[in-house]
């Protein structure tokens, strides 16, 4: 999709943050109209600052206001107005393949330069189990393949309320199978099949991880980015973040009452709540990232921590100045594109270590 596919309210809110990018970080506060904002020793980079300055003006609702559908096709166009010019890669491709329900679903394909066979990621999006998809998060997968030289298979799991618990995470497991079978069709290496996601889609990595080793099947590593790990311990960051910033708190109770209500499984399940596992030791080595202005970046550190504690090899990487969803703002922030690519670049340094 070229950028006409973008409606034109968000090329408009785009143009304008790119303009504003290119301002001093001193005009940027003062835009904003408070201070630079400071929170547990951090300070939020200026471009998020204004960024949330103009969402609060404009009224921007919640992330699931005022109605889920009208949510879902907001989430998208925002994803898509600051994602920027689209990152070249050899190729991109989607098809179809069989999903954890027994349904045909949607995959993207995007190939490395060619060459030798690179591993494969199998990526999972964000967007609280609930929102998101392939096309949200276009521009991350671009910038992952393109810079740690890998391919990646982008899935667009099934989403609740529709569809809750646990047809993410079989979804996400049918993605894993299917890679491991068809890598060499991909012109991927099937010795280096890895996972990975953001937020809601870290959770389905991490957990898909464990499942799947405890069961015998190989994942190569998993790449967690600001990942969704403890749904029921209280920690600071959620109190610190819980309002203000991209993801709030009444954003992540209802994602997760529409993940679970119904089921039968609680939000202490470790399947839901990976960090609450009772043993994290002999799984895929791990690269944590987690954003400095997020409610969940305790809970994602904590899991690094634990895989630590466990044995498990895990880098714990705290992009201190950004907040939740960072990987989206490549377009519009220099800073949250610089941290992306060095997220890539680690990515690859971490699958060629475990392949070593």
């Amino acid at each position: 999709m070229g950028n006409n596919s973008v409606p034109l309210i968000g090329r408009i809110e785009r143009l304008a943050a790119v303009g504003l990018a290119k301002l001093p970080a001193a005009w940027l506060v003062r835009m904003s109209g408070r201070p630079a904002v400071v929170v547990d020793g951090q300070t939020l980079d200026p471009h998020v600052q204004l960024l949330l300055a103009l969402r609060r003006r404009r009224g921007t609702p919640g992330l699931v206001e005022p109605t889920l559908p009208r949510a879902r096709a907001r989430y998208l166009r925002e994803m898509r107005a600051y994602a920027g010019p689209k990152t070249d890669v050899a190729s991109v491709r989607d098809f179809a393949i069989d999903g954890g329900g027994g349904q045909p679903m949607r995959v993207r394909h995007y190939a490395p330069p060619s060459g030798e066979r690179q591993p494969v990621t199998v990526y999972l999006h964000g967007g609280g189990f609930a929102i998101g998809g392939v096309d949200s998060h276009d521009e991350p997968c671009r910038l992952l393949c393109r810079h740690a030289r890998v391919h990646v298979l982008s899935v667009e799991y099934r989403l609740a309320p529709e569809h809750p618990f646990p047809a993410a995470l079989d979804d996400t497991r049918a993605a894993l199978r299917w890679a491991r079978a068809h890598a060499a069709e991909l012109g991927a290496d099937p010795a280096r099949v890895a996972v990975g996601g953001d937020s809601a889609g870290g959770n389905l990595a991490a957990v898909a991880s464990r499942l799947d080793t405890r069961e015998g099947l190989p994942v190569a590593a998993q790449l967690l980015v600001y990942p969704a790990t403890d749904s029921v311990t209280p920690r600071p960051s959620k109190a610190l973040f819980d309002r203000g910033y991209f993801l709030s708190g009444a954003d992540r109770e209802a994602f997760n009452r529409w993940l679970v209500d119904g089921t039968g499984v609680p939000d202490g399940d470790p399947r839901v709540s990976p960090l609450l596992a009772p043993d994290l030791g002999g799984l895929p080595p791990a690269l944590v990232a987690t954003a400095g202005f997020d409610l969940l970046r305790d809970e994602g550190e904590a899991y690094a921590a634990a895989l630590q504690a466990a044995g498990t090899p895990a880098r714990l990487v705290r992009i201190a100045s950004q907040g939740h969803g960072f990987i989206h703002l490549t377009g519009v922030n220099p800073d949250a594109r610089r941290a992306t690519i060095r997220l890539a670049l680690d990515w690859r340094a971490l699958l060629d270590a475990a392949a070593g």
